[in-house]
């Protein structure tokens, strides 16, 4: 797929601090001879347009019909956008998804970003590429300026831009598209890999933590008996069935000066705040005020998070302190928390959970009310303890293969994204690669997104981001 690339026989500096050399035969171009800024607003007119948003998948076209999409009083400011506009983000904020896209819609877009025309549509693409790379590099931290961090219009403009020649930029799309299109077909696959490993694991969870099958022969027990309650169905003959305030309770105790902050993640459990901060790699937003008002927490404690419908509720790996939102109980004595950590990560739970209220639809927080409705199964304690164990084994291995297979798709969209930053900034020549693609691409035909490539609707606070920069 890129056999046969290499360096450029000869290089020279750009003159720009952050792209440094590039081939000699490319020229240095202002940004302002190659694009002209878009200021049409669309004013009381803005119901006949699309509303457009920039995403992680490039400049999409957003659903009016629910939620945050719905068009609002204030998108008279909106500014229109025309396809094979350039559409940048000109704020460094960490919701941004990217800092520009080339749209392929007619429509509108917030005041929050700048428009820009582009005649040239092979350009457009190529400059697309280019700031999406130097993005990626984090390279365009030169340009910005003042507390809001922002790129003047005039910064952007007066900044010039490698360009190669049109035959060559031509090479380049074709080749970047080529390995685009190769690189998420792979990365689909893995996806869908996980999600069958995701849906195994929740099966035999499930199965096991209501008592579907007896985890020490792997079939069902030999008898059973109505529960009484519509998400558990029938349940093995010695099973109990509780209240689950008679299972857990509140724990009631404030934070202690010595405590430490914790965090109620889904994928960690509640852990220590600088620890999640560690393993996903970005700082999260601290406590600074009632501070008096955090709830202790012990470990093997569970927290009811506000998000707790999504994911069940959340296991206290380390003692510590939490925010004052959220509910922290602790088990009964005879209760072997290993056994409901694997039923409360359940879906027949969490779907339990989530038919209690209506705190989804209404914005309203999980609370202790919303627990009790939810009846819990009881097997005698040394079941529990079985039950728990045989979990945590069989599951194990399905989880290092879900880590494995999401591994190596952080590896190939990092080696993708390197890829593509080499090729726009001249450090590799593709020319001779894009020759020998085929016309017709066989995979064109049954191409597929990376969902997390291409995810629009998830970064749609992007645009209540942008509101707060004046630019």
């Amino acid at each position: 797929m890129i056999d046969g690339l290499k360096p450029y026989p000869s290089m020279k500096d750009s003159g720009v601090e952050w792209v440094g050399e590039v081939p000699e035969h490319w020229t240095l171009t202002s940004n302002r001879s190659m694009l002209r800024r878009r200021k049409v607003l669309v004013g009381n007119r803005y119901t006949n347009y699309n509303l457009l948003s920039l995403t992680k998948a490039g400049v999409v076209i957003r659903d009016v019909s629910t939620g945050r999409g719905k068009f609002s009083a204030d998108m008279g400011t909106s500014q229109e956008v025309r396809s094979g506009d350039l559409v940048f983000c000109l704020f460094d904020v960490p919701e941004t998804p990217r800092t520009v896209g080339l749209s392929r819609h007619n429509g509108m877009i917030t005041g929050a970003y700048s428009v820009f025309e582009c005649d040239d549509c092979l350009l457009g693409r190529f400059l697309e590429t280019f700031y999406i790379a130097m993005d990626n590099r984090k390279a365009l931290s030169p340009l910005y300026v003042g507390l809001r961090n922002t790129i003047p219009h005039s910064r952007l403009l007066g900044t010039k831009t490698p360009i190669p020649p049109e035959d060559e930029q031509t090479a380049i799309v074709r080749f970047l598209d080529h390995i685009d299109r190769r690189t998420r077909r792979y990365i689909h696959a893995k996806q869908k890999l996980i999600a069958l490993l995701v849906e195994q694991k929740q099966a035999i969870t499930h199965q096991a933590a209501t008592g579907q099958i007896d985890v020490r022969t792997g079939r069902p027990y030999p008898a059973y008996k109505d529960s009484g309650v519509d998400w558990l169905g029938d349940v093995p003959v010695h099973w109990e069935v509780r209240r689950s305030k008679r299972t857990f309770t509140p724990r009631q105790e404030l934070a202690s000066s010595k405590d430490v902050q914790l965090s109620a993640t889904q994928a960690y459990g509640v852990i220590a705040q600088k620890d999640y901060e560690k393993r996903v790699g970005r700082k999260v937003v601290k406590i600074l005020r009632h501070l008096e008002q955090r709830r202790h927490v012990e470990v093997d404690d569970f927290v009811i998070s506000m998000r707790s419908f999504q994911g069940g509720l959340e296991r206290a790996w380390q003692s510590g302190c939490i925010r004052s939102s959220y509910i922290v109980l602790q088990a009964a004595t005879e209760v072997v928390v290993g056994y409901f950590g694997q039923l409360f990560k359940s879906v027949g739970y969490i779907a339990a959970l989530q038919s209690t209220a209506n705190f989804i639809r209404d914005g309203q927080d999980l609370n202790f009310e919303n627990f009790c409705r939810v009846d819990l199964p009881f097997p005698p304690k040394q079941e529990q303890q079985l039950v728990a164990a045989t979990l945590e084994r069989v599951t194990m291995g399905i989880g290092l293969a879900i880590e494995r297979s999401s591994r190596e798709i952080d590896l190939l969209r990092e080696y993708r994204t390197r890829l593509i930053s080499d090729v726009v900034t001249g450090k590799v020549d593709v020319r001779e690669a894009a020759a020998r693609l085929p016309d017709v691409d066989p995979l064109s035909e049954e191409d597929v997104d990376d969902p997390a490539h291409a995810d629009a609707g998830s970064n749609l606070d992007v645009d209540e981001a942008a509101q707060e920069v004046n630019l």
